[in-house]
C-alpha cells in the first residue's frame, strides 16, 4: 500500500461509505453463518490496525496478522492480537481456528495459492474462509493501482486458485452491483484522460450518506440474489475434503443481514 493510502487509510475506513457498507453486509454474513457453538477463535488476515476487531469481538476471539508495520499502531487496543510479518510459516498459532478472514487482501498477492494454503493448514476441520476480493478485470481503474493490487477476480478464476489450495467454494456472490457500470464509466473515462492515481477521500457529508445508503437498500432488497456482476466478490470456503454446506442457507442469511 502507498504510503498516503496508508496515512488515509483509518479516516476512509471508519468514515467512508464504501467502508461502512461493507463492514454491515459482513457482519451480516459472519453473524448469519455461525454455528451453533459460535466461530471459537478468529483470524483476520491484512487486519490492519484491527479496526474490525470491536465487531468481531461479538463472534469469537480475534486474532490477526498484518505485513505492513506502518500500518499497526503501537498504542491500540488489539495490538497485541496483532502479529506483525508474512502470512507464512513466521506465522504460529497455537490452536487452530473456526474462522478465517481474507477481506481485500488476496489481490494483493503474487502467489494467493500459498496463502490460501497456509489458511487451510490452520483452519480447524469444521472452519471456514471468508474471502472478499474486487471483482472483474475489466473493472480495473487507477483506484486499483494506488492500492497495488495484482489482479482482479471473477468468481471462476478465485474457484482455481482454491483449488489449488485444496478448498473448495460453498457460497458467492458479487456486491455493490450498482457501483459495477460506475467503473466501467470511470475506467473510460480514465482511457481517454491519463494521469496518475489519487488516493481515496470521502466525499462530502450529504453524498457520503447517500451513497452509502444507496449500497445497504441495495443489499437488503438484492442481497439475496445472485445476479451475475458487481465490483466485489464474496465468497465462503472451506477444507476440499469436507462436505456439506454452511450452518444455514446462503438465502436465508442474505435476507437476515444487516
Amino acid at each position: 500500500m502507498r504510503d498516503d493510502y496508508a496515512a488515509a487509510y483509518r479516516a476512509l475506513y471508519q468514515r467512508h461509505w464504501w467502508w461502512q457498507a461493507r463492514e454491515a453486509v459482513l457482519v451480516g454474513e459472519i453473524g448469519g453463518n455461525a454455528p451453533a457453538g459460535g466461530w471459537g477463535r478468529i483470524l483476520d488476515v491484512g487486519c490492519g490496525d484491527a479496526l474490525f476487531f470491536d465487531e468481531l469481538e461479538r463472534f469469537g476471539d480475534v486474532w490477526g496478522v498484518e505485513s505492513d508495520a506502518s500500518l499497526v499502531s503501537e498504542a491500540g487496543p488489539y495490538r497485541s492480537r496483532v502479529h506483525i510479518g508474512g502470512f507464512d510459516a513466521s506465522f504460529a498459532a497455537r490452536e487452530p481456528f473456526g474462522l478465517v478472514l481474507m477481506l481485500d487482501v488476496l489481490e494483493h498477492m503474487h502467489d494467493p495459492v500459498a496463502a490460501l494454503r497456509r489458511v487451510r493448514e490452520l483452519l480447524e476441520p469444521s472452519g471456514a474462509l471468508l474471502v472478499t476480493v474486487p471483482a472483474f478485470p475489466m473493472a480495473w481503474t487507477r483506484h486499483d493501482d494506488i492500492n497495488e493490487h495484482v489482479v482482479r477476480y471473477t468468481r471462476r478464476s478465485l474457484v482455481e486458485v482454491l483449488r489449488a489450495a485444496e478448498l473448495d467454494l460453498r457460497s458467492s456472490r458479487y456486491l455493490f452491483h450498482w457501483l459495477f457500470p460506475v467503473k466501467l464509466a470511470v475506467r473510460a473515462v480514465e482511457a481517454m484522460r491519463p494521469g496518475q492515481p489519487a488516493p481515496a477521500s470521502i466525499p462530502p457529508r450529504w453524498l457520503n450518506r447517500a451513497l452509502w445508503a444507496v449500497s445497504r437498500a441495495e443489499e437488503r432488497l438484492l442481497g439475496w440474489t445472485r445476479l451475475p456482476f458487481g465490483t466485489s466478490l464474496l465468497a465462503w470456503c472451506v477444507p476440499a475434503e469436507r462436505g456439506g454446506s454452511l450452518s444455514r442457507p446462503r438465502s436465508a442469511v442474505a435476507r437476515g443481514s444487516g
